[in-house]
């Protein structure tokens, strides 16, 4: 059976955990080693990882690009317009092609469903490298950092701030299943799909004021509020007015907590310069974060199928 990584909630909170540990395992087996030198394991030795990239990147094409060299193996990256897909070739055929070809396929696309139906046909695992409905490895990232400062995340709360987005619902899948609750605050015109907040459960509170979100939080988290694709900049910036996070409204969360952003950022908009750069911030660790995290969802994908 084929091990896909599509969405946090499809996964058992067993396995879901599994890969949190081995992300924090293989992190700390590292510790100053060359970026470039395999893991001792190497799970990923002769294997080749495609990376499909319809939308820009920088963290996301670094960090699996390094991740699937330190697990032992080889990458071809490709952008979608470069492709077949870029002239309307259907996304079951190209999934098909690259089951014969490569090991396994991340991909970072324009709409969640395209994803879907790679997977579908595909005899070899696909993961989620971004998607306009969630981002399910930059949450696995965001909560190995937290861990790694904080300690378990069963039990703590997160507050969100900003758009009802991709990376919001993910960690709406998650905190169900790693018992954290999530407190989220936003313009009412920009909530989160209300299918993801009905995943998120009793786990999630939802709210319009960002200081009752952010009250009693371990955790702030923010995002930019106009992603790629969308075409509504300014009426965005006005419904944000007031989400924007700065010291004082840090200071209404609990006095340890910190601060995270899976950036690019917009400074002086979703964040001040003096949150993002203050002692506070762990945006850089989880930045580098996104490498381990994804080392282990690929290991994970690889263990479970079939070469």
């Amino acid at each position: 059976m084929v091990r896909h990584f599509l969405d946090i909630h499809r996964l058992s909170a067993e396995d879901l955990r599994a890969i949190l540990d081995d992300a924090h395992a293989r992190k700390q087996a590292r510790e100053a080693w060359p970026k470039g030198r395999a893991d001792a394991d190497a799970p990923a030795k002769d294997r080749v990882l495609a990376m499909i990239f319809e939308k820009n990147s920088t963290r996301t094409r670094f960090s699996f690009d390094a991740a699937i060299r330190q697990l032992g193996g080889s990458s071809i990256i490709a952008n979608a317009g470069d492709m077949q897909l870029g002239r309307g070739e259907p996304v079951e055929d190209t999934a098909r092609v690259l089951s014969r070809m490569v090991d396994a396929v991340m991909i970072r696309a324009n709409d969640h469903e395209d994803v879907e139906r790679f997977a579908r046909v595909a005899t070899v695992p696909v993961v989620n490298g971004l998607t306009d409905r969630s981002h399910p490895c930059q949450i696995l990232a965001d909560i190995m950092t937290i861990e790694e400062a904080r300690g378990p995340i069963a039990g703590k709360t997160i507050a969100w701030v900003g758009d009802g987005n991709n990376v919001c619902h993910s960690f709406m899948h998650a905190a169900p299943k790693l018992g954290f609750h999530l407190q989220v605050a936003c313009p009412a015109e920009y909530h989160p799909d209300l299918r993801d907040l009905a995943i998120g459960g009793n786990s999630v509170t939802l709210t319009a004021d960002p200081r009752e979100a952010v009250a009693g939080a371990d955790v702030v988290v923010t995002d930019t509020w106009v992603s790629m694709g969308d075409q509504d900049y300014e009426d965005r910036l006005e419904a944000f007015d007031g989400y924007g996070v700065d010291d004082t409204l840090m200071g209404a969360a609990n006095a340890h907590a910190v601060f995270l952003h899976c950036l690019p950022a917009h400074r002086g908009e979703e964040v001040t310069d003096e949150v993002i750069d203050g002692p506070r911030s762990l945006v850089w660790d989880e930045a580098e974060n996104r490498i381990h995290a994804q080392k282990a969802v690929l290991a994970w994908c690889f263990a479970g199928s079939e070469p």
